[in-house]
């Protein structure tokens, strides 16, 4: 029965534009946003990065993707707050009465699509950096293995973003609301609380801190360091950072699970 209705839910999902939008976003910002970085080059940055024949200007431009990750957090929103604005969830929960059986095919339905998203943001992400670097004859300053691991890492990151705007989307069900939320927060709350001293210290447990850390990200986190009197901020350990990761994808399953469970559909 559950096998059925993961079925159902990604036939739902394919049925509809928001994840082929979301795959054509993927292919713009992973081999369209990494493809022109590589091709400008980062030493030709304001200011001045180190260049691809660097393993930290590899990291750095590979790095910018967490930027993104406000994208499959959107559509994970938006895929759960359409059904409540649709009312399409009234039918599915009449259909299938055992709200839990529905709200875990979900949520599985979901982490599908974020695991594609995240395939094809890595995917065309690594064709656009090697692209550029061969069209400039820049050897890059990262094995091949290396490079693959960290766009591994970071396409894995997307599917747990995707999981987070579901659970989003669960919690407030009101589709402006819940966006305003996801976007404002990931795009810019983030950031802004890494320059308010104090508070800064918290980034590291913060989603965009485990991402960073996830990927050996660090240049937003030195920028900061140097702007802001308290000090800097000190990253967790790769493994660290991909357990907490990890982590908030638990909390975010569990809390997508059983909001639907503890109040009414309207």
């Amino acid at each position: 029965m559950t096998r059925a209705l993961v079925t159902a839910e990604l036939r739902r999902l394919a049925a509809t534009r928001l994840w082929w939008v979301g795959l054509l976003v993927a292919v713009g910002f992973g081999g369209g946003l990494t493809g022109a970085l590589a091709l400008t080059g980062p030493e030709h940055f304001t200011p001045p990065m180190p260049g691809l024949h660097t393993a930290t200007g590899v990291r750095l431009v590979l790095g910018m993707l967490g930027f993104t990750a406000f994208v499959p957090a959107a559509l994970g929103t938006l895929a759960m707050t359409t059904e409540y604005r649709y009312r399409t969830v009234d039918v599915t929960f009449l259909f299938v009465p055992a709200r839990g059986r529905v709200v875990v095919a979900k949520l599985v339905a979901y982490t599908v699509a974020g695991l594609a998203y995240g395939a094809t943001l890595a995917v065309t992400a690594g064709l656009g950096l090697y692209g550029g670097a061969a069209a400039r004859g820049v050897p890059l300053g990262l094995s091949a293995s290396v490079v693959a691991g960290l766009l591994a890492r970071i396409g894995v990151a997307m599917a747990v973003y995707t999981v987070l705007g579901v659970a989003v989307g669960a919690l407030l069900r009101n589709q402006i609301l819940a966006l305003a939320v996801v976007v404002g927060y990931l795009y810019a709350g983030e950031t802004l609380l890494m320059i308010i001293p104090g508070v800064n210290t918290l980034y590291p447990v913060l989603p965009g801190g485990a991402l960073s850390a996830l990927t050996g990200f660090h240049y937003v986190a030195d920028a900061v360091a140097q702007q802001v009197p308290t000090g800097g901020i000190r990253l967790l350990p790769p493994t660290t950072g991909a357990l907490l990761l990890l982590g908030y994808a638990a909390v975010a399953a569990t809390v997508a699970v059983l909001a639907p469970l503890r109040r009414d559909v309207r």
